[in-house]
């Protein structure tokens, strides 16, 4: 006897509400990202002017390919301005969270009340 196995859509093929396949909203949410990385790079100055420096180093061809896919780019210039400009930018909350363990009054009463009504 023979049993055939239930058919599940693939990964990418799963669509929205609005019809737009799962991982179109994914890549196109990375790529709004990557814009706005660029964006606020070029507003601090970091991107947009001359380029005058070189970067050189050895990495897998496989990790650049993936890199290049999932920021949408072609070329190692552009993968390289995104990689840095997101390091560059980052953000420092939760190394500043974690410093200020401890620092808050414990008798501060901080309790929530989420039965009464707004």
């Amino acid at each position: 006897m023979v049993t055939k196995k239930a058919s599940l859509p693939r990964a990418g093929k799963l669509k929205n509400k609005d019809g737009v396949g799962k991982a179109e909203t994914a890549s196109a949410s990375r790529r709004h990202r990557v814009d706005l990385v660029m964006n606020e790079a070029r507003n601090a100055g970091l991107v947009g002017g001359p380029k005058d420096t070189v970067i050189r180093g050895r990495v897998s061809k496989s990790l650049v390919r993936a890199a290049k896919k999932r920021a949408g780019v072609t070329s190692d210039t552009e993968l390289l301005e995104i990689v840095l400009s997101s390091f560059a930018l980052e953000d420092d909350f939760g190394e500043k969270f974690l410093k200020r363990k401890g620092s808050i009054d414990p008798d501060l009463p901080l309790s929530l009340d989420i039965d009464s009504e707004l």
